[in-house]
């Protein structure tokens, strides 16, 4: 029986962190195995670009493979690299791998396959560059250009908010200043006694709800400032 080590590849902490792409990947393979009665030993799993080659999860599954006598099996060979040289290095040296897309590809047709996604993945940067470069010589200017304003704006709006809250504070606070004088003048003089009067008075915090010892010394302490 074939000892698959199943290897799959995210580009993203978002992906890597929501299984977006590594559920279809992981259906991939293990499809595969199903159909061919191989047995997967174990998986690994990397959220890194394709383009770099120097992958942690990767090396650690090739190992496991080797020193298991397993064969590493990826969904698609782009999971693996996008890179033509990386893949001839990993056939180079005698790693046993398998795409589940095409399991029937020998060296050449996999070196082909690698050489294609490598061009495409060239071409795609060079188009893109040159969209930028074609926009920016027409003077169109990149980026948002209101970005920066609607920063400003929002800034200002919350500003305003702030000040428009502790506006109405204030004067809140003024209105409840004759009847604390009222309390204080009948002997009401601790925190706790001035929450009760306010209450029984029929008195409501600004935002509705019952005074306590701590919100009578929130508004002292605005009255007093």
């Amino acid at each position: 029986m074939c000892r698959v080590i199943a290897y799959y590849r995210v580009s993203t902490d978002a992906q890597g962190r929501s299984g977006l792409g590594l559920e279809a990947q992981r259906q991939a393979v293990t499809s595969l195995c199903a159909s061919r009665g191989w047995q997967i030993t174990a998986e690994f799993t990397e959220v890194e670009s394709g383009k770099r080659n120097d992958r942690r999860e990767l090396a650690a599954a090739l190992h496991h493979a080797k020193v298991t006598n397993g064969t590493l099996v990826i969904a698609k060979l782009d999971r693996l690299s996008r890179n033509a040289a990386f893949i001839t290095a990993l056939q180079d040296s005698g790693a046993k791998f398998i795409a589940a897309d095409m399991p029937e590809a020998n060296e050449l047709t996999v070196h082909i396959m690698a050489a294609v996604a490598q061009s495409e993945r060239k071409a795609i940067a060079n188009r893109t560059r040159e969209a930028l470069a074609a926009a920016k010589a027409r003077g169109t200017r990149l980026g948002n250009p209101n970005g920066a304003a609607a920063l400003r704006r929002a800034a200002k709006g919350n500003v305003a908010a702030v000040e428009s809250i502790k506006g109405n504070a204030d004067a809140f606070a003024q209105d409840l200043a004759p009847v604390i004088a009222d309390m204080r003048s009948k002997g009401l003089a601790s925190l706790p006694q001035l929450a009760r009067g306010l209450n029984a008075g029929g008195y409501a915090t600004p935002r509705g709800g019952q005074w306590h010892p701590s919100s009578v010394r929130n508004l002292l302490a605005r009255l007093a400032a």
